[in-house]
């Protein structure tokens, strides 16, 4: 980060938004993967396919936090391809829904927010500190 640029409120509530959103998943995946509890029975016909991605998407979100927070170049790409393939695996569910797969309404309102909120990061990131052109 240049010593000119200037960390944020956006950046912050970006960082923040990431880094709980990428522990939640995280949680909230690893209980649908992993165990055969309560919530795992809670979530009826969960597509396997989706809850791997956003399982395994939840470390970027974290990663994606603590460089979005220095404000890393990197960042901004990384929000940029978890936007991008979000959307593609949101697209890739919306095929299985319309063969006939199993699915739950729940799963159509978490990809919709998750591919809204990495849209708005990845623009939040190039509007703070991607489009200025790298010093490298």
């Amino acid at each position: 980060m240049s010593s000119t640029i200037k960390r944020s409120i956006g950046i912050w509530v970006v960082s923040i938004i990431a880094v709980i959103f990428g522990g939640l998943t995280l949680k909230s995946g690893g209980l649908v993967l992993f165990t055969d509890g309560e919530f795992h029975q809670q979530q009826g016909n969960y597509v396997p396919f989706v809850v791997w991605f956003n399982f395994l998407a939840g470390f970027a979100y974290i990663i994606a936090a603590i460089g979005l927070f220095k404000m890393s170049r990197w960042s901004g790409y990384l929000a940029y391809f978890i936007a991008a393939s979000t959307a593609i695996v949101f697209a890739l569910f919306g095929l299985h829904v319309m063969n006939g797969g199993v699915y739950e309404m729940q799963t159509v309102a978490a990809m919709t927010i998750r591919t809204a909120v990495w849209v708005v990061i990845s623009w939040v990131a190039y509007v703070k500190f991607m489009r200025t052109p790298s010093v490298l």
